[in-house]
């Protein structure tokens, strides 16, 4: 029951964003590619810029299931490191060990992905980390912990069974997907990061 809600929770967010943050939720934005509730399919007042900017941002929190305080952090590096601030905000946001092990095939959603290093069964380098936020180094390898190899659902992953429904690997990445490992080879680029986002409004909404 506790997983129906939570996915009913994260369709209507994916609704009201306009972005599908999970593959359930990309099923349901396919047949009602509006806004939920009764007014959804009405047509909406001119949002003001404002509002523009803070949807923005929030589609950027929620692909990475992240807290307001941490994003806040983020970009505040993000703002302090030589580049563009707004691609400078994905690619340390890219560089999360749950978002590595996202994109490395391990998990299905975001939220598995933090649920497996939360759990302890993802390593790096040799050792656990239980922290989804944890900044992977370049050079740097994920993998799964031995005995946790044998659960079902790395066993699925470990299949290719997530696949069909993930971006393909991005070329930060080598994963060894049998093997239940995968190493950041260099900071991602944003061109390369698979979120949908225009990041200098979120620039533009931290700056105001």
């Amino acid at each position: 029951m506790a997983n129906n809600t939570r996915a009913r929770r994260k369709v209507r967010i994916s609704r009201a964003l306009g972005i599908a943050l999970t593959p359930k939720a990309e099923k349901y934005l396919e047949r009602r590619p509006y806004a939920p509730g009764q007014h959804g399919r009405a047509r909406r007042k001119q949002d003001s810029d404002y509002a523009v900017r803070l949807r923005e941002k929030q589609r950027l929190r929620a692909q990475y299931g992240i807290r307001e305080a941490q994003m806040t952090r983020v970009f505040e590096e993000a703002r302090r490191t030589k580049g563009l601030t707004g691609e400078n905000l994905i690619e340390l946001l890219e560089m999360r060990l749950d978002a590595l092990v996202l994109r490395a095939g391990f998990a299905r959603t975001s939220a598995q992905a933090r649920q497996l290093v939360v759990h302890r069964h993802i390593m790096v380098d040799g050792s656990r980390v239980d922290r989804p936020s944890y900044r992977v180094a370049e050079g740097q390898l994920i993998h799964v912990h031995p005995r946790s190899e044998v659960l079902d659902p790395l066993q699925v992953a470990a299949a290719g069974a997530h696949r069909d429904v993930l971006p393909a690997v991005p070329g930060y990445l080598e994963v060894q997907l049998d093997k239940l490992q995968a190493r950041l080879v260099r900071r991602p680029k944003r061109s390369e990061v698979p979120v949908t986002c225009e990041e200098q409004l979120v620039v533009e909404y931290y700056a105001r």
